[in-house]
């Protein structure tokens, strides 16, 4: 009974856009509200970047990263890191350093564990979504990417106010359905997440995989499918089939491939 009133108020919390976010990602935030302002000029975010060490510790990172440097070619300064990676690649930083910071004060060892698998399916599946975009669903990469990284928010966000709430996610089946919609939405609205990206992580419960795959949605659900490791809070699936989707074994090779050492270096780039 205490662990559904707990569950009922952070519900109820976020269907009145009360999410509560812990302070050390007020810098990310900042930066994606000056990323969404089409008048920022690249001095003021540099400026923003480089006010937060860790900020512009973490982009010049990503830009040494594989998925960024494909021609092997190391940027020492944020300016270059900056023009590197673009502004929508930045904002998917910041982004994925909100999420990350939501399981990075966890205090109970079991929580931290479920963080970290879901922060690892994660970059795994966002690296797929990226190569997928590009090779099979003919949907924009870099919008793929950003997806990828921001489609377990309200996941990492239920973890940080279980860390609050011992009990909360011992029954994961107790929070899924309407009530993670409602965490989810209110999450994609508080990291500001255009709505195209919004509504195809929401549409993600429930979905079915109808060939031949189109838009985002599908490109995150073939993500899902093929992420080698699974969400803590996903239902087992066996080894589920992608016929229609994926017929060309060696086309799914080179996915696999691509995405492994994309997830790999994002992963190490993005960690705090």
């Amino acid at each position: 009974m205490e662990k559904l009133k707990d569950f009922s108020q952070i519900v109820a919390q976020a269907a009145r856009g009360e999410l509560v976010f812990p302070t050390s990602v007020n810098a990310a935030l900042r930066l994606q509200l000056a990323l969404a302002d089409p008048e920022c000029e690249m001095d003021e975010v540099i400026r923003k970047v480089l006010g937060e060490p860790l900020l512009a510790a973490r982009t010049v990172a990503l830009a040494n990263a594989a998925v960024f440097n494909r021609g092997g070619m190391p940027v020492t300064s944020v300016r270059a890191a900056v023009q590197r990676i673009g502004y929508r690649n930045l904002y998917t930083m910041a982004a994925a350093m909100v999420v990350r910071q939501f399981g990075a004060r966890l205090h109970d060892p079991r929580l931290r564990a479920q963080a970290d698998q879901l922060w690892r399916h994660t970059a795994h599946v966002a690296a797929l979504a990226h190569v997928i975009g590009r090779r099979l669903s003919e949907t924009d990469p870099d919008t793929a990417l950003f997806a990828g990284i921001v489609h377990e928010a309200g996941g990492f966000y239920l973890l940080s106010r279980a860390d609050e709430m011992p009990g909360l996610l011992d029954d994961p089946a107790g929070w899924m359905g309407a009530a993670q919609e409602i965490i989810s939405r209110e999450m994609m609205k508080k990291l500001c997440i255009p709505e195209p990206v919004s509504q195809a992580i929401v549409s993600l419960r429930g979905a079915t995989l109808m060939p031949p795959p189109r838009g985002l949605r599908d490109t995150l659900l073939i993500a899902k499918r093929l992420a080698p490791i699974a969400s803590p809070f996903a239902p087992e699936q066996d080894n589920p089939s992608l016929a229609g989707f994926i017929d060309d074994n060696a086309l799914l090779d080179q996915i696999l491939l691509e995405s492994a050492a994309e997830a790999a270096s994002m992963s190490a780039a993005l960690l705090v």
